[in-house]
This record gives C-alpha cells, sequence and structure tokens, in this order.
C-alpha cells in the first residue's frame, strides 16, 4: 500500500517517502480513495461499525469523501474499552480474523487496563512505513547506531514497533530498552557510540545527567547528534527541550502516536517548527472543536483535539476516533518540502482539571515549573487529591527544591512559585516544597504529572518516600 519511497533513487532525500511531499489537493484525493475502500472493508468486516452507522440511519457508500466524515458519529475510547471487556482480546471492534492476526501491542494502560490492537501483515507494514517516516523527519538515516531507550517490555508501541521502524531505514537498533537500565544503557553508549538515542523525555534527561556518575563522561562527550523523544509531555517544553541539548550536545525532535492508530505518525523536522503529520495516505486526521465536536479548518494558530480515522487498516479499524489530544497547529508544509500541517500538542483530555472554573492541563504546569530553574528544581507532581477532574479549591504542586536548597527558604520560595502560576495560568496555588530527588527519577514508565493522593511520607518532614 505504500507509495515509492525516496530512498529508491536519492541517499539522503528530505523525506523518507514523496507522499510527505505531495500537494495536499492530491493528498486529500488519496485519502477521499482510500476512505472509500475503508468504509466498504467495514461494512463487510465490522459488525462493531454497522451497528454504529445503522443507529443513525447513516449508509457506508454515503461516505464518499472527507466532507461526508462529519456525519459519522465519533468513535470513542471508552466505547473501546468496553469493546475490548466483551470480547477479549481484540473487542468487538476486531475487523479481521485471529488466524490473520501476526502481532498485538499494547498502551501503557495509563487511565486503566491496557488496550490491545491486532496487526495483520498488511497492518505491520503500514505501521512499519509511518514508524519509519517518523523516525526518518527527527533524524535517523541509514547506517545509524540507534540507541532505544523506551521501554522494550510490556507490549509498548515504543518497543517493537520502534525497533520494526528503525530496521526499515536501514539504521541499527541498539535494543537495551529503559528496561535495561541507566548503567547499560550508559554503558551501551560510551561502547558504541550511537549517532541517535529514542525515548521519553524525562528520562532522556535523567540518563544525561547521570553519565558522569556511571562512566566518567559527561553526555555530550559521547558524540550523540540526534535525541528523538515522545511518550510524554515534555520534548515540545521550551525548558526541558533546552536542557536536552545542553546535556547531550544533540538536537532534540520530538515525535507523538497512538497505539489505536500506530506507533507514531507526528514527528518533528530538524527545523523544529512542531510535529509534522508522515502518514496521511494511511490516517486521515481532523481538527475538531473539543466541545461542539465542530471540524475545525488546518490552518497555523488553531487549536483543537485531534480525531483520527483509518485508511486501509484490516484488524483494528477506527472510525472518528477522537484521541483525546489537544493541540496547536504550528506550520502548514516546511522549506523542506512537507506539505502536512504540524502541531505541538499541550494536553489531554483524560489529564485535564478544572480548577475554580479554569481548564488546566498538568503539561503547562510542568512547562512553567520547568522553566523557573534553577530557583527550584523543576520537578513537579500536581495533585489532585479529589474526587473526578474538578475542583473549587486550589491547585496543589508538589515542587522539588533545587539541589543543596535549604528547607529555611521554602517560604519564598513557594510564595514565589504560587505568584508566577497565578499570573500564567490564572489560578491560585498552594506549594509544598519537597527535597530534590524526592521523587522516582524517570524509568521504562512514563512520568506520571498528577497523583490522586500525597505520597505517605510527605506529610511526616517531606522526607523522600522508601522507594523499595
Amino acid at each position: 500500500m505504500s507509495t515509492t519511497s525516496d530512498l529508491e533513487t536519492t541517499a539522503h532525500p528530505p523525506t523518507f517517502n514523496l507522499v510527505e511531499r505531495l500537494p495536499w489537493a492530491e493528498v486529500m484525493a488519496l485519502q477521499n480513495q482510500r476512505l472509500a475502500g475503508q468504509m466498504a472493508y467495514l461494512e463487510k468486516n465490522s459488525p462493531f461499525y454497522r451497528r454504529k452507522l445503522a443507529e443513525v440511519g447513516l449508509r457506508f457508500d454515503a461516505i464518499r469523501g472527507q466532507e461526508d466524515l462529519a456525519r459519522v458519529p465519533f468513535t470513542a475510547k471508552q466505547e473501546l474499552r468496553d469493546s475490548l471487556k466483551a470480547a477479549a482480546p481484540l473487542g468487538l471492534h476486531r475487523a479481521a480474523p485471529m488466524r490473520d492476526i501476526v502481532q498485538i501491542q499494547a498502551s501503557s494502560g495509563t487511565t486503566g487496563s491496557p488496550s490491545y490492537v491486532g496487526l495483520t501483515a498488511q497492518d505491520r507494514e503500514s505501521w512499519t512505513e509511518i514508524t519509519a517516516r517518523a523516525l526518518y523527519a527527527s533524524g535517523i538515516r541509514s547506517g545509524d547506531i540507534v540507541l532505544h531507550a523506551f521501554s522494550m517490555s510490556k507490549g509498548f508501541v515504543g518497543g517493537i514497533p520502534i525497533y520494526q521502524g528503525v530496521s526499515h531505514i536501514g539504521a541499527i537498533d541498539l535494543p537495551i530498552g529503559a528496561d535495561g537500565g541507566i548503567d547499560r544503557l550508559l554503558i551501551a553508549a560510551r561502547d558504541t557510540r550511537p549517532r541517535c538515542i529514542v525515548g521519553t523525555p524525562n528520562f532522556l534527561l535523567y540518563l544525561g545527567h547521570t553519565a558522569p556518575s556511571v562512566i566518567g563522561m559527561q553526555a555530550h562527550a559521547l558524540g550523540v547528534e540526534h535525541l528523538i523523544v515522545g511518550g510524554e509531555p515534555g520534548g515540545g517544553i521550551p525548558a526541558i527541550r533546552d536542557e536536552l541539548e545542553c546535556v547531550w550536545g544533540a538536537r532534540c525532535c520530538e515525535v507523538m502516536g497512538g497505539t489505536d492508530l500506530g506507533c507514531t505518525y507526528w514527528a518533528e523536522d530538524e527545523e523544529q517548527r512542531g510535529m509534522y503529520f508522515v502518514g496521511p495516505d494511511y490516517i486521515l486526521a481532523e481538527l475538531i472543536d473539543p466541545g461542539s465536536g465542530r471540524v475545525l479548518s488546518w490552518q497555523e494558530g488553531a487549536t483543537g483535539e485531534l480525531v483520527y480515522t483509518s485508511l486501509a487498516r484490516q484488524a483494528s479499524p477506527v472510525l472518528r476516533f477522537r484521541s483525546g489530544d489537544h493541540v496547536r497547529v504550528t506550520a502548514i508544509g516546511s522549506a523542506k518540502g512537507r506539505t502536512a500541517p504540524a502541531i505541538r500538542c499541550f494536553g489531554r483530555t483524560d489529564d485535564m482539571l478544572i480548577v475554580r472554573g479554569v481548564n488546566l492541563f498538568p503539561s503547562a504546569v510542568q512547562d512553567l515549573i520547568s522553566s523557573m530553574k534553577p530557583a527550584i528544581g523543576g520537578v513537579v507532581r500536581v495533585l489532585a487529591d479529589f474526587e473526578g477532574h474538578s475542583t473549587q479549591g486550589n491547585l496543589k504542586l508538589l515542587v522539588e527544591r533545587a539541589p543543596g536548597q535549604s528547607s529555611d527558604t521554602d517560604a519564598a520560595v513557594a510564595q514565589m512559585v504560587e505568584t508566577r502560576v497565578r499570573n500564567a495560568l490564572a489560578v491560585k496555588a498552594e506549594v509544598t516544597l519537597v527535597e530534590h530527588g524526592f521523587f522516582d527519577a524517570p524509568g521504562a514508565q512514563k512520568v506520571a504529572l498528577t497523583l490522586r493522593q500525597a505520597p505517605d511520607l510527605m506529610m511526616r518532614g517531606k522526607s523522600k518516600p522508601n522507594q523499595a
């Protein structure tokens, strides 16, 4: 199903695949063609979507192009959770026979049980192609050694699918994984001198800061040129990105995806203007107003929620799936000839809190706190010790002190942070300072910015909890 790769004709082209540089009108025509094919496939193979469309009196053949999609009901994440629970392991929305499934991937399960997604051989080929496009955009080239610092366990898409994408480019994946531990990763970086490292931003930052104590070298002396980060907020936060690039002496680019659609299908290139959509021939992306559901135009500066429709997907297709990702459009096209929109993700519906009527994403808090170093340590957790996502109380923040900072200054520092939060985010905060290193160092799991209850020992002297 893939269009011709640029690599067949050029050693180092600006994009991995020609479709990334097609005029957008041609891309839309290709999407409409594949959308029609996907609708016919769903009508034949998906009782789940036959029921959904029948409930609103909509025929599959009435969806002839993108202008018709607004008539199709959204698919919510909870619907997929219910589907998986009703018919394990791949749910009622599985649209290919189990005998055709060749790979199953799992989400991280941060908001409940993991979601399992099946791939046929064709689906796996599509995933691998899109992942390769994203990693290529962010700097990986044929022959590169790539240190794999995403988790390689639990079926996460940062594991085997990233490996498959790296291999598809023709690069060499060194699959240590975050699960292999800090020492093994840094020793591998010292011994193999990878050109690129892939991993979550907070973990790679911790890895870089730890290098001198583990291998006796500064991270920037290892010769890494590209950091490709994703899986959690941080890569798009200026303060964290700047620190990553300083510690490693490397360019940092962000990628984004989601288990229900693919491994990664948004990717930043060397211009660092945002993450470009790299899989428009396999996934149709819409931008909607999250409140009304109205479709918005792709234009620079627009904000909204991403909605996805699979194109040419067999095993676990989704139709108008609400991702919950809230984004800002940062560019349309690039100097390298890309024609797709680029975005930054500033929060997820599942993470959003409403504090005294103000919508607030924890990633915005992290962005602000990270920018306040070295007055504070830069590590923060939002303590949401209330039912649901709304509170009439103040925003409770647990903020690590700067290294070596005494508790004697806590009152003044807390007041400074509270003032900055009020001025920048329009909410009143209650800040509690904890010692530097209070929270677990980043590792194989994503960093959780929100805590639903205070750490056990925090109220007794604000010391570091037992992390055994």
